[in-house]
């Protein structure tokens, strides 16, 4: 097709621009263990409901790694201007795609995977590339056990966001990118406009109906949600009303018969990563997102 990437001649990664011919044949890998991919496919599923160019102006590149039958043991996604979001592979397969994507072009910004696995991507482009690298957030992934919400619940109730709340969903929006430090390459209307769509937000309100909080949920693909994101305004916190937003969403996701029910906490944030332990979320694995800054050439 046109503008596919060439292969070189060591290549272990199959390279595609083809949203659906990466689907035909990462798909029944990607479904096998939909926990270890959950960020490979919900960008997939997102750009699959919403285009390619939900995430920018670049063309999205996806890449398949098979072993010596041809079964495909690793995925990942690319949707530029934003890092590698890698499936977890063994080393010397995240050190290959590193080295195939480093010939293509030095410009990428950096890689988000399972921790082993990311870190040895950016050792390798490090070494190809010469660029500086980074750690940067460390993050872990938990899985949905037995919910047991905390009790007692904060006074309020839940409801799901409609198109009246669409001002309030934007900006909550932006300051949970500004509050994370991660800033949404997606304008605060369009993503909002993206949840609505699919009842993908759910509101606190305290007993006035004044919102409080947001827990978010992702589009159930291969029988997985991830909720994301969670947050509440500063002038709201330590009243509860993150954590019982959090359980109204991921007790909706079980009743509409999601299998799994994921999410992410920054391991930096204590507070975070104990609430979602009570509630009943397990650890699944560590995760780590890397930067790559161009080292400038004398």
């Amino acid at each position: 097709m046109p503008n596919e990437p060439e292969p070189t001649e060591h290549s272990v990664w199959q390279l595609t621009t083809d949203l659906d011919g990466f689907l035909d044949r990462a798909g029944e890998f990607l479904h096998s263990e939909p926990a270890l991919h959950t960020v490979v496919l919900g960008v997939a599923e997102t750009l699959r409901v919403r285009g390619l160019r939900t995430y920018g102006d670049g063309a999205p590149l996806f890449g398949t790694y098979a072993d010596a039958d041809g079964a495909v043991r690793g995925a990942f996604v690319r949707t530029p201007p934003r890092r590698v979001a890698l499936g977890p592979v063994a080393p010397e397969a995240a050190a290959a795609l590193a080295r195939q994507l480093a010939e293509a072009g030095p410009d990428l910004p950096g890689v988000a995977s399972e921790q082993a696995t990311a870190e040895a991507f950016a050792r390798a482009w490090e070494e190809h590339t010469g660029a500086a690298v980074t750690l940067g957030r460390r993050q872990r992934l938990y899985r949905l056990g037995t919910l047991t919400p905390p009790g007692p619940a904060p006074a309020g109730r839940a409801r799901v966001a409609t198109a009246a709340d669409r001002g309030l969903l934007a900006r909550w929006h932006e300051e949970f990118g500004e509050a994370v430090g991660e800033r949404s390459v997606i304008e605060p209307g369009e993503w909002a406009d993206s949840r609505i769509a699919y009842g993908g937000a759910t509101l606190w309100e305290d007993p006035e109906g004044t919102p409080v909080a947001l827990a978010g949920a992702t589009r159930r693909v291969a029988g997985q949600v991830r909720v994301t994101p969670v947050y509440t305004p500063a002038a709201f916190r330590g009243r509860g009303y993150g954590g019982a937003a959090t359980v109204a969403v991921t007790r909706a996701a079980v009743d509409a018969g999601a299998s799994e029910v994921l999410l992410f906490t920054d391991l930096a944030n204590p507070t975070s990563n104990g609430l979602y332990q009570r509630i009943g979320y397990r650890p699944a694995g560590d995760h780590a997102q890397w930067d790559f800054t161009a080292t400038a050439v004398p």
